[in-house]
């Protein structure tokens, strides 16, 4: 059996049954209380938000300063680009000595940083109170050829890009720590779920998942912080999903297998009481035969593999719409992969500015979402805060008021009441 390591309060490290190791509480936690918070022992921000957001902290600021060299990272001042050089070094002169055709992926980018930073580190790191970043679960030998083949473009990602200013070790560990990153990495969002970047904070990943989570983690900056969504007692595991909890017991368990190597076992998933209110189907003078939802199960998933082709804005938007004309024959409005396609229509709207149809998609979604997501979920939080924001920019100042307290109701409990997030909103609210 694990020793416990009495090294957060309130927290013991155990010999979680059919799952390892795993965390639990030692004295009660109530809703919405603080469990701990972890800085990350590396994290990359995304491509894409740079010019956004601080590369060091993660702050959203318009007055940000660009590297003078790459002109491609930018920081909130002097400090935050003096304390982000250690890592920025790898990429800075490569960044100009390839020009467009710098690409590694996010993942490469995040190994690259870790390797530096083990390099550099004589001590065991702050996030490191419970698990050392080498003893995070590797699933290298569960992989499929696919996996492996996307591995070793990620390592050859590497070495072109990295290995001039990095010590690449051989290839096992390379193979070992990108299967630890891949298998135990957080994606830092914003308060409207907006991938923002990727960390690894090695005490999270003693956190086991359930379908029925009793946390939640969320970010402030690039640090972590997990709070519980359940009142837990003394002895409870700590228990967050790795994955999106509105789609049905098999999509959730082919999801887990296909990214995590397991399938859960909790009481949601034994019982599966909420997957016949999540494939509704149509109210009709005849029955529908099963065949025929099957088939259109199988049509559904086949549609939303479809949309991850990215073709344009437009195209992609019709391709929502013919999905849920053609699943609507079947399904009820509130069959969540009808909702998928809301979802994902509602997105393209707000990036071609069509605020109406945004807001009609994003409204369907609400009743459906809170009646199928766990208490306290940031999916649907997230709803009512770009319909909050949709809203102001039609100058719907009640509507928008409305949705902006019901997202701030969950946020503060997921988020905590003194995070900058919660600020922002209680500022917006005023201001109506």
């Amino acid at each position: 059996m694990w020793a416990t390591f009495p090294f957060i309060e309130g927290l013991e490290r155990f010999d979680s049954p059919g799952k390892g190791r795993g965390l639990r509480v030692t004295r009660p936690f109530k809703v919405g209380e603080l469990l701990f918070s972890c800085p990350a022992f590396s994290h990359v921000l995304s491509v894409k938000e740079r010019g956004c957001y601080c590369e060091f902290c993660f702050t959203r600021t318009q007055h940000l300063a660009r590297c003078g060299k790459c002109k491609k990272a930018f920081y909130c001042n002097v400090k935050c680009q003096k304390g982000d050089w250690a890592m920025h070094k790898l990429e800075c002169s490569a960044m100009v000595a390839f020009g467009e055709n710098w690409c590694p992926s996010e993942l490469s980018r995040l190994v690259a940083r870790i390797l530096a930073k083990k390099k550099m580190q004589k001590e065991r790191c702050i996030c490191e109170k419970m698990l050392l970043i080498g003893e995070m679960q590797s699933h290298t030998e569960d992989e499929d050829n696919e996996k492996r083949e996307m591995t070793e473009a990620d390592i050859a990602g590497l070495h072109r890009f990295y290995s001039k200013h990095l010590d690449v070790p051989d290839h096992k560990e390379l193979l070992t720590l990108f299967s630890q990153v891949a298998c135990n990495g957080f994606t830092i969002e914003d308060d409207e779920l907006s991938h923002l970047g990727t960390a690894v904070y090695p005490d999270m990943a003693l956190i086991n998942h359930s379908c029925l989570p009793s946390v939640i983690v969320t970010f402030k900056g690039t640090s972590a912080e997990v709070r519980a969504v359940q009142d837990m007692k003394p002895g409870d595991e700590v228990l967050i999903s790795y994955i999106d909890l509105l789609y049905p017991t098999d999509d959730r368990n082919n999801r887990l297998r296909e990214s995590y190597y397991f399938i859960c076992d909790c009481q949601e998933c034994k019982s599966q009481s909420k997957d016949k209110a999540k494939l509704k189907v149509r109210k009709q003078r005849d029955s529908i035969e099963p065949d025929v939802i099957n088939n259109m199960v199988r049509y559904a998933r086949k549609a939303i593999r479809d949309l991850d082709s990215v073709p344009p804005p437009s195209e992609l938007l019709e391709m929502c719409e013919q999905s849920l004309e053609e699943m609507g024959a079947v399904f009820d409005d509130s069959n969540v992969y009808m909702l998928h396609m809301m979802y994902q229509a509602m997105g393209i709207c707000m990036y071609m500015q069509d605020l109406d149809g945004a807001i009609r998609y994003g409204e369907k979604l609400l009743k459906p979402y809170s009646h199928l997501y766990p208490p306290y979920s940031l999916n649907v939080s997230s709803v009512y805060l770009k319909l909050g924001r949709l809203y102001l920019g039609l100058e719907r100042q009640s509507a928008c008021t409305s949705a902006l307290k019901k997202a701030m109701a969950i946020m503060e409990v997921a988020h905590g009441k003194d995070h900058f997030y919660i600020e922002e909103l209680r500022k917006m609210i005023a201001q109506k």
